[in-house]
């Protein structure tokens, strides 16, 4: 018996599965059903595939009644499972507690092998390995994470300060211009641990002894939104004096505009000097929230420059890691655009009163 006529189209359909097909049961079928359209008998097949007279009729039989669907292998269940639906489920609750929680004081976190000696220990299972156990939690969706932490605000305005915020993001004011400010640092001449690119097992090293004998240093940036580009100025130390200064040139550089200055609530930010000049030189200063830093865009450019320009490195004098933070600002600003859909999709979007408690 020979596979029916196969159309054009069906041929082609054909040769492409033998060229692309990775689960070798549907490739076998695909060459049983060529071999057959092109006239070869289930013993010719038989010899050539290596497989019996009864496979090939079963191929050929199955295509002719369900076209390509019989390509695909039906795999079976395999045996029953020995821990049922209700039990796994249950070993993904326990394995979300912490063994205080079942009076076990000797250890604060469970590693597999522990859950699991537990797990017999209160008859959930008669036996079960840890790889298994991982895979049962894999499957239920629970993963092994670090702890984080929620640092709550004890503001009382700081939902109509977030939303004072998120309006200048969302709707930069008409003859105006919005600056997030904030500073970056202290930058320490020290090797820093990084990622790049290595031959594997071969990581690069940095030496790990070093002397901190020519101080520290800190970085006033700036983040213009209407054209994403980033301002510095590196110092000593961070004065208001500093901050100050660093206005007046944020000032300069946009006559005939008012700015609008976010930053947080760091003391220098809020000297009576400095609020004093911006009310005179149409400068609004707008701060964040008490513990609401996260809400300051320049924040994600900052973790970048470190992360490509300081990460990795081990700099040897300030001149030379101040080369390096300059050479990535001068890039950042060359292949940047302006700054929009600030956090859209947050659940930051919906508050009404500030959470107390963060899932």
């Amino acid at each position: 018996m020979f596979v029916r006529a196969l159309s054009l189209e069906e041929g082609r359909r054909l040769q492409k599965i033998t060229r692309i097909a990775k689960d070798p049961v549907k490739l076998r079928r695909v060459i049983v059903v060529l071999m057959s359209a092109q006239g070869r008998p289930a013993s010719a097949i038989r010899t050539l595939m290596q497989v019996g007279d009864d496979y090939v009729r079963q191929v050929v039989h199955a295509f002719n009644e369900r076209k390509f669907e019989a390509l695909d292998p039906k795999w079976s269940g395999g045996r029953p499972r020995r821990i049922s639906e209700w039990v796994r489920e249950r070993i993904c609750l326990i394995a979300r507690t912490t063994p205080a929680e079942w009076g076990i004081t000797a250890f604060s976190t469970w590693s597999l092998a522990k859950l699991a000696a537990h797990l017999r220990r209160i008859r959930l299972v008669t036996s079960i390995s840890p790889q298994h156990l991982a895979r049962i939690l894999k499957a239920g969706g629970v993963s092994w994470q670090a702890t984080t932490t929620w640092k709550s605000s004890d503001d009382p305005d700081f939902i109509a300060k977030m939303r004072q915020v998120l309006a200048l993001y969302d709707t930069r004011p008409q003859g105006g211009r919005v600056i997030c400010a904030d500073e970056f640092g202290p930058l320490n001449l020290q090797p820093r641990k990084g990622r790049t690119w290595r031959p594997r097992k071969r990581p690069r090293r940095l030496r790990a002894t070093y002397h901190r004998d020519d101080g520290v240093r800190h970085l006033l940036g700036a983040l213009d939104l209407a054209t994403g580009r980033l301002y510095y100025r590196i110092r000593r130390r961070k004065r208001w004096t500093g901050f100050l200064a660093f206005l007046k040139t944020l000032r300069a550089r946009r006559p005939g505009e008012r700015l609008y200055v976010i930053c947080d609530n760091y003391s220098p930010h809020k000297r009576a000097e400095v609020r004093s000049w911006a009310r005179g030189n149409d400068v609004e200063l707008v701060f964040l929230p008490i513990y609401g830093s996260w809400l300051n865009w320049i924040g994600s450019e900052l973790a970048a420059l470190r992360y490509f320009a300081l990460n990795g490195t081990d700099h040897r004098s300030h001149e030379e890691q101040n080369a390096a933070i300059a050479a990535y600002i001068r890039w950042h600003n060359q292949h940047t655009a302006p700054k929009v859909s600030f956090a859209a999709s947050s659940p930051i979007r919906s508050w009404t009163s500030y959470p107390t408690k963060v899932a």
